[in-house]
């Protein structure tokens, strides 16, 4: 049986696209679909579970051969674990969204520095879900591929390179703490209190050293659930 790389269905693909439209479309100074994008198909999701695998992924290098076996044996193996009728609708879904906001085409042509490490996971884990009988070749050549990148230093790191990308984070920051200190002075709640100024005190703007990564993205949506929660919870 012969398996073929989609990157319509590559969740580290979709993920990675959309945090570099969000640059893109801060450069232009336009509100971002693609912000609500990854809000809604990534944080408590299936999606966002399996974007986790790629990324833990995409951020190891140097690792011993061994090591490496361990890691990408780990990863597919949870990815057994993932509702596999849920992400396929998730993807669907969002793949139907993106499409109202952008033109496909476009927003696909993007070039990503891990690509070829997404696409290897993407085959591998297809092996893992389907019975059938796979070509050993691509089981081989995929995991070859990833055990290249595991094992060698990558200096760079997978970072979003936008200065504007970073003042977007910071500004969104900025909002979510003047909102908690609002809703802490209207809350009449002690230990929601307490939990709010928690929050509030562990949330902080990035300076000028450091860039913005895949994370700081997915944690500035959660912040801003939360807040949402907050307002819906306490009217």
């Amino acid at each position: 049986m012969n398996i073929k790389h989609s990157k319509y269905k590559n969740t580290g693909i979709l993920f990675e696209l959309l945090v570099r439209q969000v640059t893109a479309d801060t450069l232009n100074g336009v509100e971002s679909a693609a912000i609500k994008l990854i809000q809604k198909y990534f944080v408590k999701s299936e999606l966002g579970k399996e974007y986790k695998l790629y990324e833990a992924l995409t951020k190891t290098t140097t690792l011993t051969e061994s090591k490496a076996n361990v890691l990408i044996q780990t990863l597919l193996e949870s990815s057994k674990k993932l509702n596999r009728r849920a992400l396929k609708k998730e993807k669907y879904n969002l793949i139907n969204e993106i499409k109202t906001s952008y033109n496909l085409e476009e927003f696909f042509k993007t070039k990503l520095p891990h690509y070829k490490v997404h696409a290897a996971y993407y085959m591998l884990s297809e092996v893992q879900s389907t019975e059938a009988l796979v070509d050993t070749d691509i089981i081989v050549s995929n995991k070859m591929t990833l055990l290249e990148h595991l094992s060698t230093s990558d200096i760079n790191g997978e970072k979003v390179e936008a200065e504007v990308l970073r003042e977007f984070y910071n500004t969104e920051v900025d909002k979510i703490k003047a909102q908690l200190n609002e809703l802490s002075s209207q809350i009449t709640d002690k230990a929601v209190q307490i939990k709010i100024n928690e929050v509030n005190n562990i949330i902080e703007t990035l300076d000028k050293t450091v860039n913005v990564t895949s994370d700081n993205i997915v944690n500035i949506l959660q912040y801003l659930e939360l807040v949402e929660e907050l307002k819906t919870a306490h009217g």
